[in-house]
């Protein structure tokens, strides 16, 4: 989640390649050509819808494989480095938590009074918080995008859905580690009775339709990049998530948040260290990967999110966030100025000239941020409107 808001996909997409749709056709030795031949007397097709599917927000223009072939070799000599480097911050399953070690267990005797002694809790809590958590809830659960969007990379994707590749092995466990983050948001909220779960789950279900558009390019330089900006994003928002939930006296649903914030911490850990080895052995194509990606703005994953009623979903959910300190302006100046010292940026020599330029456009970016941030600050002491929320019945809150 973030602040990065979209006045329109139409608006804020600019100035990429137009792609078109490429159609396949079966040949006549085909299996499926076979199967369907076999079926066509006794099979009948039920047309259920009259239109074609077609997600609510669209990209319409999109520029892709932007990295020279050269570099996908780069990737291809470091698997072995990732097996060694990378992997190590995947947890064996034996040894992880699950969402049911957070959750009353339906087997116990008192299964009953645990829910209620937990709906209790979530009484207290205020409803924009509640929309805050919802938000965080239907990101994790886009996860099917987020897989798909890693597979894009050139040079790294899973080619066959169970290559043993380092960086195949690691996209693999990242999604099962990450997939439980939206189980056990998923389940709590289902319990409490404080959100409408028919609208979060048509939330959820228009947004993985939606898919996202990141403007990596195909580029694992870029992709990483954006992962170790993001994953940094989720860490700070599930951690206040728990600093408020302890602060409305919920310690369960505190340890649920943070919980989730240290999976974040460790896959952030694990991304910036494969951007650090790019800057390593490349820093001329890893600072202008940076500097491309910046000039462009980290746009967060749930930003094509819709309820069926509110077109501008994200941008109310992202000022809500703002307004309660869960992700803010300062946090994304913060990320940055954290990655510009991480990846040591400032002192990188040996550059080429568009190396120096995008160099110095980064290592300018975060006082530039700085006075954004006290921008919105401004803004939010002007006064507040208020919005409703399909997630909790339509109930006001203030934005």
């Amino acid at each position: 989640m973030a602040l990065n808001s979209l006045s329109s996909p139409s608006n804020y997409f600019q100035k990429t390649l137009r792609l078109s749709p490429k159609s396949t056709k079966a040949t006549r030795s085909s299996p499926m050509v076979s199967m369907t031949s076999t079926l066509s007397s006794t099979y009948t097709e039920v047309s259920t819808h009259k239109k074609p599917f077609r997600p609510p927000h669209e990209v319409e223009d999109q520029i892709i494989h932007s990295m020279p072939s050269e570099k996908m070799e780069i990737f291809k000599s470091l698997d072995n480095w990732a097996e060694q480097n990378i992997l190590t911050h995947l947890k064996p399953v034996e040894s992880s938590w699950q969402p049911q070690d957070f959750l009353p267990s339906p087997a116990s005797s008192e299964f009953y009074e645990q829910v209620e002694e937990l709906r209790k809790r979530a009484k207290e809590i205020p409803d924009d918080y509640y929309v805050c958590l919802v938000g965080d809830l239907i990101t994790e659960e886009a996860l099917p995008t987020y897989q798909t969007m890693l597979n894009t990379f050139d040079g790294v994707r899973d080619e066959t859905g169970a290559s043993l590749t380092s960086w195949a092995i690691w996209t693999r466990g990242w999604t099962a580690e990450e997939n439980r983050h939206g189980d056990l948001l998923k389940q709590y909220l289902y319990l409490c009775g404080r959100v409408d779960m028919r609208q979060i789950e048509k939330t959820i279900q228009y947004l993985i339709g939606c898919g996202m558009y990141i403007k990596t390019e195909n580029s694992p330089y870029k992709g990483y990049i954006y992962t170790s900006f993001q994953e940094r994003a989720t860490y700070i928002s599930h951690g206040n998530t728990a600093r408020h939930a302890k602060h409305y006296g919920d310690q369960k649903l505190a340890q649920i948040c943070g919980t989730i914030a240290a999976d974040e911490k460790r896959h952030e850990a694990a991304y910036s260290k494969i951007v650090e080895k790019l800057f390593e052995l490349d820093p001329d194509g890893a600072v202008i990967a940076f500097a491309d990606m910046m000039k462009n703005k980290i746009t967060m994953p749930a930003h094509l999110m819709f309820d069926g009623r509110d077109q501008r979903l994200f941008q109310h959910f992202s000022a809500v966030a703002q307004r309660l300190g869960v992700y803010s302006a300062k946090d994304y100046a913060d990320i940055m100025e954290f990655l510009v010292r991480r990846w040591k940026v400032e002192s990188l020599v040996g550059l080429s000239d568009e190396g120096r330029k995008a160099q110095d456009f980064v290592c300018r970016l975060v006082p530039r941020y700085r006075k954004l941030e006290e921008r919105a600050q401004g803004r939010a002491k002007q006064g507040f409107s208020t919005v409703r929320f399909s997630w909790i019945f339509d109930r006001e809150v203030q934005v």
